[in-house]
């Protein structure tokens, strides 16, 4: 059933009070957000378990920014409320069972006999991994669970043996800096030994289904600790329906890590340190997003990974003065996007439902505004919308892009 909600406010004559980064350089205030406006109520049945059996029978809900409206849709008419010459750029980062279940090996246990049972538990209780990104050869940056137990010098085992690790720097949080023994040989290991990461929110364990279902049609690249889960609801059909249209589909990798699901824990939004995620965008694509803005086309992120890498790769154009939007190559993203924050790139987002407080919930606010965004998910929650990385998702159009609202009925 496709709905409409008109926003009273936009009814009353008021209209939200928006900010670009333009005022900031200005030195103007913006004012100050805090996390916990950023909250709303969702059930925990609402928190899709498994996905669909159909990728593209997902629900879209389509958001208009400029006229505050929003449709119930399904993602199977995704390519037909298209005006029809966007550019759409996806992820094509590929998920690897980066999750390991192993043990210590005790360099640090606690003095005992050798048959207590103090010891023994010691030694041999499981302690969970989960690698984030590598950061030299052979060295990986890793959330460590229980991480109280593992300090530096802590050698951990997993399988029979054949695969261990040193915990050589600890982090706040949970996080250790951790050196494998044989870097050629880990991504092997890997795929024998390590489980897809699903979120926690996920409450079971991974089985072979996800192996193929946490993963994108478009994953090929790079060894990623989460999915870029809005391009999950794609399917082959969609995409001919697209090319059909020739719609322009390019390509971006940013290896999806902390940056994209740590929580937030700082209750001032702008305080928050985000962590780097790599990225890469191919000159094919840089070239693409030129053309397109040249000609006015609006650009289509599939995803908050999309949009994190596309809008830090055009202010580090910026800052190097370059006349480029942005340019191509590989590079670290460490940009967080709250209210304030003004697009370079992104027209349109596609984007799956945000945990409450969180980091990917205040980008979505930074582009549709934090009151539109907030209602819009309270319709999805009363809705019965499925919530996360297996739920349904939604389309967000910029000003001034793609079809109205109203014309898409």
């Amino acid at each position: 059933m496709k709905q409409r909600n008109p926003d009273p406010t936009v009814q009353r004559g008021r209209q939200p009070l928006t900010f670009e980064v333009s005022d900031a350089q200005k030195g103007n205030l913006v004012p100050q957000m805090l996390l916990s406006e950023f909250d709303y109520y969702l059930p925990r049945e609402k928190i899709a378990q498994r996905p669909l059996e159909q990728r593209d029978a997902s629900r879209l809900l389509l958001l208009q920014r400029d006229t505050r409206h929003w449709e119930d849709r399904t993602f199977f008419e995704f390519p037909d409320l298209l005006r029809g010459d966007e550019l759409i750029i996806v992820n094509n980062a590929r998920v690897s069972p980066v999750r390991l279940l192993g043990r210590r090996k005790g360099i640090h246990a606690q003095p005992a006999g050798r048959h207590s049972p103090v010891r023994q538990q010691h030694l041999q209780s499981e302690i969970e991994i989960l690698l984030v990104r590598k950061i030299g050869s052979g060295v990986w940056e890793a959330l460590v669970r229980p991480g109280r137990k593992v300090p530096v010098g802590e050698r951990l085992i997993f399988g029979e043996g054949e695969l261990e690790a040193e915990v050589i720097h600890r982090e706040e949080f949970g996080l250790r800096h951790l050196r494998f023994q044989d870097d050629a040989k880990l991504p092997e290991q890997l795929d024998r030994l390590g489980h897809i990461p699903l979120p926690p929110y996920i409450k079971r364990a991974d089985d072979k289904e996800d192996r193929e279902r946490y993963q994108t049609i478009f994953a090929k690249r790079g060894i990623a600790a989460a999915a870029p889960t809005a391009g999950l609801h794609f399917t082959a059909a969609i995409l001919d329906r697209l090319k059909t249209r020739a719609i322009e589909i390019r390509e971006i990798t940013l290896e999806v890590g902390l940056g994209t699901f740590e929580p937030v824990r700082s209750e001032r939004i702008e305080d928050h340190p985000i962590h780097r995620e790599h990225y890469e965008v191919p000159e094919t694509t840089a070239k693409a997003i030129e053309q397109a803005r040249g000609e006015g086309r609006a650009i289509l992120a599939v995803g908050t990974t999309v949009v994190r890498a596309l809008e830090d790769a055009a202010v580090k154009s910026a800052a190097r003065k370059s006349p480029a939007i942005l340019e191509p190559g590989a590079a670290e993203a460490q940009i967080f996007i709250y209210p304030g924050h003004g697009f370079r790139v992104v027209d349109q987002i596609l984007t799956n439902f945000h945990l409450p407080k969180s980091s990917l919930l205040v980008m979505m606010a930074a582009f549709a505004g934090k009151d539109l965004i907030l209602r819009a998910y309270r319709h999805a929650v009363e809705g019965n919308y499925r919530f996360y990385s297996y739920g349904d998702c939604m389309l967000i159009r910029g000003i001034g892009s793609g079809l109205d609202s109203r014309s898409a009925v």
